[in-house]
């Protein structure tokens, strides 16, 4: 029997098949790396299968739904079982903290915000959409639903900056033709791969969508990709390399006063620990 709903969206019921259809771009992932600096630990939070972690540091991945957590691959870390408005950490654990496409799904942002900025001491890097720019994509002229849907769900660009603190960063991510990470505006030049079922079910804002206005929505792009009138209208997207919609990375600064370097005896340097803070009850 699946369980209860880890965020607006229950993926113990829809979440099979994201770590086949959902997979780390490569041009993406480098921006995402990027902007986590120089960090050594690094805590991804609705982690999923486990897109876009870094391999060349120490990640501690934190996702609510089992669903999710079994479809993380075997060189991925095993994800702790918590939600991001209550994270099992001390304070200033991480040099950096990551949540990729996953804010929008989370009961509460503004708690979820402040608890990655107590454990981290870092960057803190989320991978986004914003609500304002998702109609510049051509699904909202077939599934206006789904766009509605969508920018009732995403939170403000202004709100994320602001909860992050001053001198936050928000930059446009262009999505690149081939993109392997399916997400809506992935198949900006490849609408036919809205016709396939697994595909849909690997994107979440289809399930704010009544199966009625799924199913017009699809027989209607299946009738203009047949008839070429996708083509007439958007077919120039077939040959662009890039799509600047509505994808953003936010980068929130760092906390930290680095302080100078001071001299010590020579030794080896002492041992690093990164400790759970356990909460009652648990």
């Amino acid at each position: 029997m699946a369980g209860a709903p880890a965020g607006d969206f229950n993926y113990e019921l829809h979440g099979e098949g994201y770590a086949i259809q959902r997979r780390s771009d490569p041009r993406i992932a480098a921006a995402v790396h990027a902007a986590l600096g120089s960090a050594r630990t690094v805590l991804n939070v609705g982690a999923g299968a486990g897109s876009y972690e870094p391999d060349d540091r120490y990640v501690v991945a934190v996702e609510p739904s089992p669903t999710m957590r079994a479809q993380r691959p075997p060189e991925r870390v095993p994800a702790i079982a918590a939600a991001a408005e209550s994270l099992p950490f001390d304070d200033g654990a991480f040099d950096a903290a990551m949540a990729m496409v996953t804010v929008h799904q989370w009961s509460d942002v503004d708690q979820g915000l402040a608890e990655l900025r107590r454990v981290t001491g870092g960057p803190i890097v989320i991978l986004t959409f914003d609500a304002d720019a998702l109609d510049r994509f051509w699904l909202a002229d077939y599934a206006p639903e789904l766009i509605a849907a969508e920018c009732r769900r995403y939170p403000a660009m202004a709100k994320l900056a602001a909860a992050l603190g001053a001198g936050t960063e928000v930059r446009p991510v262009p999505v690149p033709f081939d993109c392997t990470d399916g997400f809506t505006e992935a198949y900006f030049a490849r609408p036919e791969r809205f016709l396939d079922a697994a595909v849909r079910r690997s994107q979440s804002a289809w399930g704010f969508v009544t199966p009625g206005a799924q199913q017009q929505a699809i027989a209607r792009l299946r009738a203009d990709l047949a008839s070429g009138a996708w083509d007439d209208r958007y077919g120039e997207l077939r040959s662009q390399r890039e799509f600047h919609g509505s994808l953003r990375l936010v980068v929130g600064p760092s906390t930290r006063t680095e302080k100078p370097p001071t001299a010590r005896k020579s030794g080896p340097a002492p041992a690093r620990t990164m400790r759970v803070r356990r909460r009652p009850g648990r």
